[in-house]
Order: structure tokens, then C-alpha cells, then sequence
């Protein structure tokens, strides 16, 4: 095996190397390991609101189509539904899906997670207010795969972007 090896060069050792971070370099696990923090004490379980918050819902989203072009600010409150978003009560319907499934659509991407290279656009997203409950502070883009990913989860709050190029 050693003379095979060397006889081949180093491509015998790149190329499952190469092979290797290509399988691995997708969008992560799909397992957001970040939470949002509530927004007082609680001695709820994981995932859960915090005492008398459950269902409470006020967001600002913030978005800029460019570094340069000025920002549109939109609210969204459900239970009961109301803001200025377009199509809120979709919005309303998305959030509660992620909030019974325990996933958590503000999560940053896990640092130690590795993403696609595919730039989706220069339009950015804030998020703050609260969600079910616990305090939101969640910034968006769309700089790569895993942005892309996550940009397009909530893209209901942010309206309407061109697809990824």
C-alpha cells in the first residue's frame, strides 16, 4: 500500500480529503444549538415561555435591501395578530409552528459549524422584541449557505427578496 501511495502522490491523499470536507461542508446538522434567553427568571422547563408569558409575541424587523438603501421597519404582534407586516397572521402561523416543534428560528449559527459558500444577496434583517415570551435580539443575512438557510425560515417577517443567484 505504501508504494501505491507513493507512487500516486499526493492527490492519494487529497482527494479523500477533499471528498471528505465536501460531505461534511453543507448547511450544518440541523441542530441549532443556541436558544433564546427568557426575558426574566423562570423555572419553566426548556422551551417553554416564561411564567405569564406564554403566546406573547412583539417583534420590530428591521430590513436594509443594501448597506446603502434605507431601512423598512415593520411590527408584528400575535395572539392576537396585529402590526403593520404583510401577511402577519402567515407570520403568526410560522412562529407557532417553530415554537411547537422547540426549534428556535432567532438562533445564530453555531460557530463551530461549516457552510456552503453561496452568496444569497446584500439584504440584512433585525429582529428584536419578544417571542413566546423570551427576548429576541437576531440579526440576518444572506452572506452564505447557512444564512441563506436561515433568512429563508423566517422569511415571512422580511418580505419579499430576490432568490439566491
Amino acid at each position: 500500500m505504501r508504494q501505491s501511495l507513493t507512487r500516486l502522490g499526493p492527490a492519494a491523499v487529497a482527494l479523500p480529503g477533499i471528498a471528505a470536507a465536501l460531505m461534511l461542508g453543507g448547511c450544518g446538522s440541523g441542530k441549532d444549538t443556541a436558544t433564546v434567553k427568557p426575558s426574566g427568571p423562570s423555572t419553566s422547563a426548556p422551551g417553554s415561555s416564561a411564567p405569564g408569558q406564554a403566546g406573547k409575541t412583539r417583534l420590530t424587523i428591521t430590513v436594509r435591501d443594501s448597506q446603502t438603501s434605507q431601512p423598512k421597519t415593520r411590527t408584528l404582534t400575535c395572539d392576537p395578530v396585529g402590526g403593520d407586516l404583510p401577511k402577519a397572521k402567515e407570520a403568526c402561523a410560522a412562529l407557532a409552528t417553530a415554537a411547537a416543534t422547540g426549534k428556535d428560528p432567532f438562533a445564530p449559527t453555531p460557530k463551530n459549524v461549516m457552510c456552503t459558500q453561496i452568496y444569497g444577496g446584500p439584504e440584512t434583517a433585525t429582529v428584536t422584541g419578544t417571542w413566546n415570551g423570551k427576548k429576541v435580539d437576531a440579526t440576518f443575512s444572506r452572506k452564505n449557505g447557512c444564512e441563506i438557510k436561515r433568512w429563508g425560515t423566517l422569511a415571512l417577517l422580511f418580505g419579499s427578496h430576490p432568490p439566491v443567484r
